[in-house]
This record gives structure tokens, C-alpha cells and sequence, in this order.
């Protein structure tokens, strides 16, 4: 809090840290419940009884994350001490699951012992170095992958490889981009009656990731919002958009969503893209630019395809309009060739429509 006030001469904090505070997000580790969170919530209470501040609490809202963990790899000496290893000091072979199956110390080409998967800590040695890293593949890659790596609240394993798959899809993103940078430029905004029923889809596919990638942000996934944006890139890519005026408009609203969205964990690539195709001129910084809304229109769908079970067992699946009433679902369902053969011969009992999902045929 004094932070908030550093050059109050007469007093502790000033008005300056009514407005600062309280923090609106705390994300601090376990181990930090009784140390540094309990100090913080005692002393934001002693101060408020000296009336020195006038709320109750320090934290508007509290995350507790997840701890990483690594591999960790030992040898015991004559004595039963056990001396850890560095990661840089062994020699790792893995099977065809990516699980290490042998490990040797590089200074002697003597055989260590795998201590099993634990909470990364100096004592262990076990400590991924972000330089290390970040030489590597980058700073986006690391901080990608340690987003991707699994919900923040759950421990996650580091692993190499997921870096690397982490590092693949950032490249696939910049080729893209790169490929694409002259038909994004020059086109215009989307005009949904332009669009085929492909085009239509591939839009779809974008706005729906969209808006579950806003909603991972706010309950604080960052995991999934990295899967949402894989997905965007993956419906651009699919959709293998040509030069026309329609295809370039929707790769000019796809990348530009995809981009924000991926920004907060990616910012370095997504920032430098954000210029280099143009955005920046016509929207402003990506720092600054409107966070993207999903557009309701582009969710609906013309068709929608409802799964067919015969007495509970999938049998099949049909494409309805999507303002198709029960009767006309039940016939097309009764009408599908794969249906058919499991109720040939049969007496139709009831047939049950789950609105979105499923039909069920109860023979």
C-alpha cells in the first residue's frame, strides 16, 4: 500500500491508495495461504482499525495456482547422501510414450537414478532455467507453454516436448500470417451474404472459439484459451482461403480475432503480426486495440447435425434445417438409410428428440 503513496511525508498512505486499492486479483501459490496472503489480509485489518484505509480486505478476488513440476534424477554416495542432478548434467533416453528409461551423468557416463516427477525446487535441482528456455524457442514459446501446460489452479508436468509442439504452432501461426499479409491488407470488412456455406462454417468455427476463449479468460483458464486459438487457426487453415474479395475479408476478421486473443500470452509475435499485416494503421496498437466480440449472427447455423441412437446405441447421425420442428426430425431420422436397417421389421414405439443433440428411436 505505501507503494501506492511513496512520497507521503506526514503520513503512511493518502488518498492516492484509496484508489489503487484494494489489488482486484491476488494468484500466489499454496505455500503463500499462511505466509505472505494471511500477513497481507492481518495487516490490511490493522490498518482499517487505525483508520488508516477504509475497506476490509486487501484482495477483491483470489487465485491460488498450480505448482510445475519436472523430472528430478539423484545418485547416493557411500554414505546413503543423495547428490541431485541439474538437468544439463545427465543424459536422458525416453521410450516411444516420451517416459525416461535411462539417464547417465555427462562428466562420468555413469548410470543415475530417476527420483520421479516432484515439485520443481532448488533442493532437487530439478529448476527449468527460463533462460534456458527462452534462448531456445523464445519468451512467447515459455510463456505459452507453461499456459498451455494444463488449468493453473491443478500442478502441471514440464515437459520439452510440449514446448516444442508449443514452439511448432507459434511458426505455423507466423507462416501463415506471412502467407496471407497481402490479401489481409487490402481487404474490406466481412459481408456475411458473400460467404459460401464453407466460408459460413470456417466464420463460425473462429466466433465460437471466441467466445469461449472470453469466457476461459475471465474464470482465468489460460489453458483453453491457448486450445481456442489453435482452433481459430486451424478453421483458417482448413477453410484454404483463396484471393477472392469474400476470402480475404474472412481472413482479415479471423487473424485479427486470433491475434488479440492469443496477445496476452503471446505478445511479442502477435504484437510484431498485428503491425505487419496492417492492423495497426487502421485500428491502432495491438496494446490499445477493442477487444473482440463474438457476432451472434455468425453462431447460427443454417443446418445442424443431431446424432441417431436405436434403443440408446449411436446408429448414425442426420443434417436438419436448424428451425426444424420435432415432426420433421422424427421423419428424417426414421428416413436415414443407417436407421433403417435396425428398425426394419421392428414397431417404432416412441421416438425421443433431445432439441441440439440427439434422436433417440425406441424400437
Amino acid at each position: 500500500m505505501r507503494y501506492c503513496s511513496p512520497d507521503a511525508a506526514d503520513r503512511m498512505v493518502d488518498s492516492r491508495n484509496d484508489y489503487w486499492m484494494p489489488m482486484d486479483q491476488y494468484i500466489g501459490g499454496i505455500e503463500h495461504a499462511v505466509l505472505h496472503l494471511l500477513y497481507a489480509r492481518f495487516w490490511t485489518k490493522v490498518m482499517r482499525d487505525l483508520g488508516l484505509v477504509k475497506f476490509d480486505e486487501p484482495f477483491t478476488r483470489l487465485f491460488t495456482q498450480g505448482m510445475l513440476t519436472h523430472d528430478c534424477y539423484y545418485r547416493e554416495d557411500d554414505e546413503g547422501r543423495k547428490r541431485w542432478f541439474y538437468p544439463n548434467e545427465i543424459d536422458i533416453e525416453y521410450d516411444e510414450k516420451g517416459r525416461p528409461v535411462k539417464a547417465t551423468a555427462r562428466d562420468d557416463g555413469l548410470a543415475v537414478a530417476y527420483g520421479g516427477t516432484e515439485k520443481m525446487s532448488k533442493s532437487k535441482n530439478n529448476v527449468v532455467e527460463p533462460r534456458d528456455i527462452i534462448g531456445r524457442f523464445g519468451a512467447d514459446t515459455a510463456r505459452a507453454f507453461v499456459m498451455f501446460a494444463g488449468p493453473p489452479d491443478q500442478s502441471a508436468a514440464w515437459s520439452n516436448s510440449g514446448a516444442e509442439g508449443t514452439y511448432r504452432f507459434l511458426r505455423r501461426l507466423w507462416s501463415y500470417c506471412h502467407a496471407r499479409r497481402d490479401a489481409v491488407a487490402k481487404a474490406g470488412p466481412v459481408d456475411p451474404a458473400l460467404l459460401a456455406a464453407p466460408l459460413k462454417a470456417a466464420r463460425r468455427e473462429i466466433h465460437l472459439n471466441l467466445k469461449q476463449a472470453d469466457f476461459d479468460y475471465q474464470r482465468v483458464q489460460y489453458n483453453t484459451v491457448v486450445s481456442a486459438a489453435m482452433k481459430m487457426l486451424n478453421a483458417l487453415d482448413d477453410a484454404k482461403l483463396g484471393d477472392s474479395p469474400a476470402e480475404g475479408a474472412l481472413a482479415r476478421e479471423g487473424l485479427g480475432i486470433l491475434l488479440r486473443v492469443l496477445y496476452p500470452i503471446a505478445p511479442h509475435i502477435t504484437h510484431r503480426l498485428w503491425q505487419e499485416l496492417g492492423y495497426a494503421a487502421a485500428l491502432g496498437d495491438l496494446l490499445d486495440a477493442a477487444w473482440p466480440g463474438a457476432d451472434e449472427a455468425a453462431l447460427r447455423q443454417d443446418e445442424i447435425e443431431l446424432v441417431v441412437q436405436v434403443n440408446g446405441k449411436l446408429r448414425g447421425a442426420i443434417r436438419v434445417p436448424a428451425a426444424a420442428d420435432k415432426q420433421a426430425i422424427e421423419a428424417a431420422a426414421l428416413a436415414d438409410p443407417a436407421v433403417q436397417k435396425f428398425v426394419a421389421g421392428s414397431t417404432v414405439r416412441r421416438v425421443v428428440v433431445v432439441p441440439g443433440k440427439l434422436v433417440n428411436v425406441v424400437v
